[in-house]
């Protein structure tokens, strides 16, 4: 399907139930999965409620606008969000960075993809980057923190188990929905074991606090150049990718502008960086979104809508979400992360310098930090010079490989 591009607004006829449907259970599965991982990093930063609303605003409704916007515009089924891998990178920052230094950081990462869109060196970018290594980094920042999802075993052995049962059955047995019924059976867990007062939720608003960027050396390696890897490698690439699977030929250009312009804005506010959606841009590009692929961009757009309504009302949204135990926060974020800790840690092995990519795993997923600077940009460091140093060696190898 080719790109059609020039605003010509919503066509009534073009509106479905089922698109609707879609754009709502991306937006329920992102609420649901990633924003709780979201969470931890907020715990692990220590910051406190009202900012943490001011984040879950700032990111609903950039993916939100950007999502309306990009969907009308091309009528192509852009779903948009906030880079899940890195709220993962901000848990293994900890409060290492002031607020401000990380807003900083996120506006840079935001210019870099605005300038990146503007350039269109994407796909160049992207193939410069060895996918061994960036695999193995996307692999070891998830993997970091998903080994932290069992330790609420030794203080909270019923609750952790019963939790995890219903995962393996949801898993087999509505795949697709599996975090949903696990978020809706914590929170009856929280209910049970913890006496979480669920009844007490109100509908409140998003509580918005401005913070002024601060841009340190620090900052740009630990966290900006991880991040803008992670969401180049880990949003950009499998969301366009998904798109064009599924018969949709949009440049990435203009999804990289957008996305950047949106995240300058939402930075202010505390919002990490908004891009392409990747596991839940399925849900609006695939059929089941609608049978007719012309159709299907109401489904980027209901996706947008409902961010903003979440955004909007991010007050209760948190309120919702800290009724959940710390134990319980952890132990969802990570059985969220599986799936793609699976996905990128096959395609590290798979690829041809496999040791590339383990090195960087190991040294991303190890949490060590020098000079100040994260492990994340560490592994990449490391990673990058064995690809090349096993290049650079491959001539003197006695079988012609590393």
């Amino acid at each position: 399907m080719s790109e059609e591009s020039g605003y010509q607004g919503l066509r009534l006829r073009d509106i479905s139930g089922s698109a609707i449907g879609a754009g709502f259970l991306a937006v329920l599965v992102s609420y649901s999965g990633p924003l709780l991982i979201y969470l931890s990093a907020a715990e692990a930063i220590g910051v406190s409620k009202g900012v943490f609303s001011s984040w879950v605003f700032a990111i609903s409704v950039a993916a939100g606008l950007s999502s309306i916007g990009l969907s009308l515009w091309f009528r192509v089924p852009v779903a948009m969000a906030w880079s899940a891998p890195g709220t993962v990178l901000l848990i293994s920052l900890g409060a290492s960075l002031s607020p401000a230094e990380m807003v900083g950081a996120y506006m840079a990462v935001a210019a870099l993809l605005v300038l990146i869109g503007l350039s269109g060196v994407f796909e160049r970018l992207v193939q410069f980057l060895p996918p061994s290594v960036t695999n193995g980094m996307m692999a070891g920042i998830l993997f970091g923190f998903g080994l932290k999802a069992a330790g609420g075993l030794a203080t909270d052995p019923a609750a952790i188990t019963v939790l995890i049962v219903v995962f393996a059955v949801s898993a087999v047995v509505v795949p697709r929905y599996a975090m949903l019924a696990l978020l809706a059976s914590a929170l009856l867990v929280s209910a049970v074991f913890y006496d979480a007062s669920i009844g007490t939720v109100s509908l409140s608003f998003a509580h918005l606090e401005v913070t002024a960027p601060t841009f340190s050396t620090g900052a740009m390696l630990s966290l900006a150049l991880p991040l803008l890897i992670t969401t180049l490698s880990g949003q950009y690439l499998p969301g366009m990718a998904i798109l064009r699977t599924s018969g949709f030929q949009i440049s990435a250009n203009p999804i990289l502008i957008v996305g950047g312009v949106v995240s300058i804005a939402a930075a202010f506010l505390g919002g990490i960086t908004t891009a392409l959606a990747s596991i839940t841009a399925a849900f609006c590009a695939g059929p089941d979104s609608h049978e007719d692929p012309k159709r299907r961009y109401v489904a980027g757009i209901a996706c947008g809508v409902f961010f903003c309504l979440g955004g909007i009302f991010a007050g209760s949204i948190v309120d919702i979400l800290i009724l959940l135990p710390s134990a319980l926060i952890a132990l969802l974020a990570g059985l969220a992360l599986l799936q793609p800790i699976l996905k990128f840690t096959d395609a590290m092995l798979a690829s041809d310098d496999a040791q590339a990519g383990l090195l960087t795993f190991m040294f991303t997923a190890s949490g060590v930090s020098l000079f100040g600077i994260g492990s994340a940009f560490w592994g990449v460091v490391i990673g990058i010079a064995v690809h090349f140093l096993a290049r650079a060696m491959q001539p003197f190898s006695s079988d012609g490989k590393v």
